[in-house]
């Protein structure tokens, strides 16, 4: 009896989890994912009301003072991702610095903070909304960008509801004109996956004629002092200055200076470096405590810019 009631219990079992595999394999789930991205951040990290919002980035980017960077070519920058009140005024000096430029495309690269996935998703949703319009995704070399390795895909669920892209698109839609994005999310942040999408990106970029820019969203070290946050990111500041990936991988890894886009960071470095980028220019450091005034847990913002 012991035995036909195992038997059973097995038979059940096995039909249970058939029956799941074949639900997960034909399932449609009911809600589509949407032509254009949504906005999650308006209203919260920035103002919902268009002219709000225009205001407040006017004001940062006026406050921003910057050198002179003529007869040079910007090839990439690296900005925060906090909320504007935040970080706002450490990016504006960054976005000052490409203002009234042209460029084709924005590749965007940044951590993915809310989904776990291998490898690296490129979205291809038609674009992004924010209170300023919309923001049109360059699809057709998103797609490319897919083709060109296996770690490299679309995971939907991995930019509903991610913030780091989505925050640098108002400043770019008010110094930028007539330009598409190349969103893309880090499920890894490892060496060999920067490596991996640099390759990808630059062998697209070999037929190109018309300016790319490329970003990198990430903000620095996370809830130390203020002392200890200005020295652990002075670290990851002199390897970006020294166009070092690989020192900034390595420092990273044992705890001297932290990043939650150090892929981002180090993935940017790896293609200005295969661009020819002759240097990389820190226009602003700051951290939250220079803001809130409470210095005992802050997080660091820098803005640099990468030029030819």
């Amino acid at each position: 009896m012991a035995k036909n009631s195992m038997a059973k219990k097995m038979k059940k079992y096995f039909i249970a989890v058939i029956s799941l595999c074949a639900l997960l394999l034909f399932y449609k789930p009911v809600c589509a994912i949407p032509e254009i991205r949504p906005s999650i951040l308006a209203g919260t990290w920035y103002p919902a009301d268009k002219n709000e919002l225009l205001e407040m980035i006017g004001r940062f980017l006026s406050s921003a003072h910057i050198p002179a960077i003529k007869g040079k070519k910007i090839k990439a920058i690296i900005v925060p991702h906090a909320g504007y009140m935040y970080s706002g005024g450490v990016a504006a000096h960054a976005f000052k610095a490409i203002k009234g430029k042209r460029y084709k495309r924005v590749i965007m690269i940044g951590p993915c903070h809310r989904a776990f996935f291998y490898g690296v998703s490129v979205n291809l949703q038609k674009g992004y909304k924010t209170p300023l319009g919309i923001v049109p995704v360059d699809t057709k070399f998103a797609e490319k960008l897919i083709k060109e390795s296996d770690q490299i895909r679309y995971v939907p669920m991995a930019h509903a509801f991610e913030h780091c892209l989505e925050i640098e698109l108002p400043f770019l839609q008010v110094v930028l004109k007539d330009f598409k994005i190349v969103p893309i999310l880090m499920g890894e942040q490892d060496i060999h996956t920067c490596k991996e999408l640099a390759d990808a990106i630059i062998k697209l970029l070999k037929n190109e004629k018309e300016p790319t820019l490329i970003l990198a969203s990430s903000d620095l070290s996370h809830y130390h002092s203020y002392k200890e946050a200005v020295s652990m990111d002075s670290i990851l500041i002199q390897h970006v200055k020294q166009m070092d990936p690989e020192g900034l991988n390595k420092d990273t890894i044992t705890g001297r200076c932290e990043a939650c886009g150090k892929g981002a960071i180090m993935t940017v470095l790896f293609i200005a470096q295969k661009l020819g980028v002759k240097k990389a220019i820190i226009l602003k450091y700051a951290n939250s405590g220079d803001v809130t005034g409470d210095h005992s847990k802050v997080v660091g913002y820098m803005a640099a810019v990468l030029v030819k």
